[in-house]
């Protein structure tokens, strides 16, 4: 019985310092993207506005936006919608939303409904435009700089903290902030 105690001694000393590490990780919960640093994917889809108006990324370029990937058929969605309503009404970048997957009538009631953060809203049936992102799951959202090159990404809903802490220090002083 003795001769097992020292390998589940050892194996309990590991476990506990994996758990710690993994723990302490400043990494913890971040997914990285390959896209970071690289120029943002390119696009032409139906706006869910007008669906015979066509939304060319191109032109999104020369400006700070985020892009915010959504659908109606995900909660978290929902769970950040009035942080984005925030994020319009301060002014600092635009919104461009990525409707994914979603049917246009429910997303228009959606936005109806909650109201519309968004300057444009680019509908994605297919799918293909979030691939091109390496979007796997709604919410997500992508800060663009003027040269059309991603600079952050952030998985999940967005929050106060992350709008704080990582999304505003990476774009340009507000007017008259300095």
């Amino acid at each position: 019985m003795n001769r097992f105690y020292l390998p589940l001694g050892i194996f309990a000393l590991l476990a506990l310092v994996l758990a710690v590490g993994i723990r302490h990780s400043p990494d913890k919960g971040i997914i990285v993207s390959p896209l970071i640093g690289k120029a943002a994917p390119r696009f032409a889809l139906p706006d869910l506005a007008d669906p015979s108006h066509v939304i060319d990324s191109t032109a999104l370029s020369g400006r700070w936006y985020l892009l915010n990937v959504w659908g109606t058929w995900c909660v978290e969605c929902r769970a950040e919608h009035e942080m984005l309503l925030k994020v319009h009404t301060s002014g600092r970048v635009p919104l461009i939303g990525l409707d994914w997957k979603d049917e246009d009538d429910r997303a228009q009631a959606w936005l109806r409904q909650l109201g519309n953060p968004y300057e444009l809203v680019a509908v994605d049936r297919g799918g293909r435009a979030a691939i091109d992102w390496g979007v796997y799951g709604a919410p997500e959202t992508f800060l663009v700089n003027p040269q059309g090159v991603v600079v952050y990404k952030h998985v999940g809903a967005l929050d106060e903290s992350t709008w704080t802490r990582e999304i505003l220090p990476r774009l340009p002083a507000a007017p008259g902030k300095g």
